[in-house]
């Protein structure tokens, strides 16, 4: 069992480790790209990566503060699923148009999980930045070709 500075202190180590892994992987642009703080360049728009300490997930957040928007936003999306699905490769991905981030501000998400690893046991850590690297570069894919209609 791991102390809460323990606990952060693993983590930080991961992400330094998949910043670093993933520091020479292009953009689907061709572009670098920080992986880790992914920016759309759309405000209220996120893809984001989130390891608790049993399992992990990625995918794309909306945190518009007013409710309405985030879910006209959320629904947005949802006209794009066929494409999300075709461009990434993955059926499996959760919708969530109502839902708390982990400081409690409501959002919506469309994410994919796996249940099995865990950060804090770095023999997981290839399973999971396998998960991150494949999923995070089909998103980019599927943002590239999307984003203009969310553009202001």
């Amino acid at each position: 069992m791991y102390s809460k500075q323990q606990a952060s202190a693993v983590r930080q180590a991961f992400y330094t480790a998949f910043g670093t892994y993933m520091a020479p992987v292009l953009s689907a642009d061709g572009e670098p790209q920080n992986w880790i703080n992914y920016k759309t360049g759309v405000k209220h728009i996120f893809i984001r990566m989130d390891t608790p300490n049993r399992g992990a997930n990625v995918g794309i957040q909306l945190t518009d503060p007013d409710p309405l928007v985030r879910f006209q936003v959320f629904q947005q999306f949802q006209q794009l699923k066929n494409i999300l699905v075709e461009t990434t490769g993955y059926d499996d991905w959760i919708w969530e148009p109502n839902t708390h981030n982990q400081t409690g501000q409501e959002i919506s998400r469309i994410y994919v999980s796996l249940e099995r690893a865990s950060v804090l046991n770095k023999a997981d850590w290839p399973e999971l930045i396998s998960f991150f690297k494949t999923r995070l570069m089909a998103l980019d894919q599927f943002w590239r070709l999307v984003k203009f209609q969310f553009e202001p």
